[in-house]
């Protein structure tokens, strides 16, 4: 079963999400918060393997929710699922280590499939999204991307950049299989790459290895 916790605002919101995932086989609704500071206290106890987040809350935000989970360590996969597509929004979450990001428009079908990717660690950005993070990586200069990276992830290009596989990197770093794979798909979207050939070639050529 796939661990979920979500975390939302609007009661009707989070009522209509477990209801709908509650017919779902593969997945369990393990718990709800409404605001960013519950879903952080949440999130440590229960330690879901998907945290569905809103971005836009009161007490402490979805972004400074997130920002604190990733610093903590915290290995739960989390999922935006908001109603925003703006600049800031889209690039604040995933600098802060969302995993994918989706709107709440989505297809009920599309919002399993994405729970069960980010269950593996694969990444999901919804087009407007995309596009939208697409349109400030092009603005930003090349050299910025990896600057945004944490200490931990620069050393994880890095291991990629010399050809490392994760438990190499795991090995290397002396951190578990799982945090190699969070801190991975972190790094592919904050350098906006497709795979891991991708960010190989970015680190070689920014000269990082």
């Amino acid at each position: 079963m796939i661990r979920v916790l979500l975390v939302d605002d609007h009661d009707i919101v989070r009522l209509g999400l477990s209801t709908y995932l509650e017919t779902v086989d593969d997945i369990e609704v393990v718990g709800e918060a409404s605001n960013g500071q519950m879903a952080v206290d949440l999130a440590r106890r229960l330690q879901p393997d998907v945290i569905l987040m809103d971005l836009l809350m009161p007490v402490k935000s979805g972004v400074e929710a997130i920002r604190e989970l990733s610093a903590s360590g915290c290995t739960s996969r989390i999922v935006v699922l908001t109603s925003t597509v703006d600049d800031k929004s889209v690039l604040e979450a995933v600098r802060a280590g969302a995993l994918s990001y989706i709107l709440k428009t989505s297809p009920p079908h599309e919002l399993t499939t994405v729970i069960r990717q980010a269950s593996q660690g694969l990444p999901t950005l919804d087009s407007k999204a995309q596009k939208t993070l697409m349109g400030q990586v092009q603005a930003q200069n090349e050299r910025e991307l990896w600057q945004d990276l944490t200490d931990r992830e620069l050393d994880v290009l890095r291991a990629i950049g010399t050809g490392k596989n994760n438990q190499e990197i795991a090995d290397s770093l002396g951190i578990g299989i799982k945090t190699v794979k969070t801190h991975v798909s972190n790094v592919l979207l904050k350098l906006c790459v497709q795979d891991r050939t991708q960010a190989a070639i970015y680190a070689i050529r920014k000269e990082l290895v």
